[in-house]
């Protein structure tokens, strides 16, 4: 039997391969687009905007109302949320960005099986998770930092006294953010990772910050009622938005915003050690749940 090689018109690649960190870029770019809708229907894109839209109206009314203050003479430094509390005050609609779009960065190529096609190119499976976890990471810091820095503008704009103090209080507040931005990225990947379906998604990473937040709330207060005070500042690192409050304290030298501040001594090293540990973690369980998901 004789062999016959058949042209079939295929013709080989002869331009530039762009090669891993090219891929680790697209993706990332592509992931930090979906988080905001870009590149999708316009109904991807009202949630995110529109929850945007409303974490920055408290800053842009606090700017208007230091800059009224000013013109009519009643003082300057009339500021009406401190750069460090922005994330726990305004921590529901944080929370609602997170469910809503968490599921879009982890669940959408489980959904459509398409892992494996990533992995098919010169990306390793943390390389992918690096990505994905960035991209969600800058999405929450771009949410939260920026009404953190309209109100530095505002303070720069009206010109307010101590504006050195202001400076360092902002610096401080960015380097919150992006904590904030890295444990709840972490943790809202990793509950939307085992679930497929946005829908049970968006309720899964929902559940539990509730969940967290209301069982804290509720071991501080009675905690509180027995005035056992140091059970009540040790639970608090059980709700993400306490545990990195307490950070902001301890490391960052700011005003406690949660309802209680870390334990003092080892509370403030305890607290840091374990958003470290929560973030590598993160990281962890989204790299082994990849993994499988693209050995299919």
């Amino acid at each position: 039997m004789t062999s016959v090689i058949h042209d079939i018109g295929y013709r080989h690649y002869d331009g530039k391969r762009l090669g891993r960190a090219y891929a680790v870029r697209s993706l990332f770019t592509h992931n930090l687009r979906a988080a905001y809708g870009l590149g999708r229907p316009v109904k991807a894109k009202i949630m995110p905007f529109l929850l945007c839209a409303i974490m920055l109206m408290p800053a842009a009314i606090s700017v208007a109302v230091t800059a009224i203050a000013a013109q009519v003479g009643a003082g300057r430094d009339v500021q009406l949320i401190r750069y460090s509390a922005y994330a726990v005050y305004l921590q529901p609609l944080i929370a609602i960005f997170l469910a809503a779009q968490a599921p879009v960065i982890a669940s959408r190529d489980l959904r459509f099986h398409v892992t494996p096609l990533y992995f098919s190119r010169p990306l390793s499976r943390l390389d992918y998770v690096l990505a994905k976890y960035g991209a969600f990471t800058t999405a929450l810091f771009i949410l939260l930092a920026t009404p953190v820095t309209i109100l530095y503008i505002g303070a720069l704009v009206t010109k307010q006294k101590h504006i050195g103090t202001h400076t360092v209080h902002w610096l401080a507040a960015v380097a919150g953010c992006l904590l904030f931005a890295l444990v709840l990225a972490g943790l809202g990947l990793v509950v939307a990772a085992f679930t497929p379906r946005r829908g049970f998604g968006v309720t899964a990473v929902m559940a539990v910050y509730l969940l967290s937040t209301t069982a804290v709330a509720a071991v501080q207060g009675i905690a509180e009622n027995q005035t056992q005070f140091t059970v009540a500042q040790w639970a608090g690192m059980f709700a993400p938005f306490n545990l990195v409050d307490g950070v902001q304290v301890w490391a960052l030298r700011a005003k406690q915003s949660a309802p209680e501040p870390p334990p003092s001594g080892i509370g403030g090293p305890v607290f840091t050690l374990l958003c470290a540990a929560l973030i590598v973690g993160c990281v962890a369980i989204l790299y082994l749940r990849f993994r499988k998901a693209g050995a299919k």
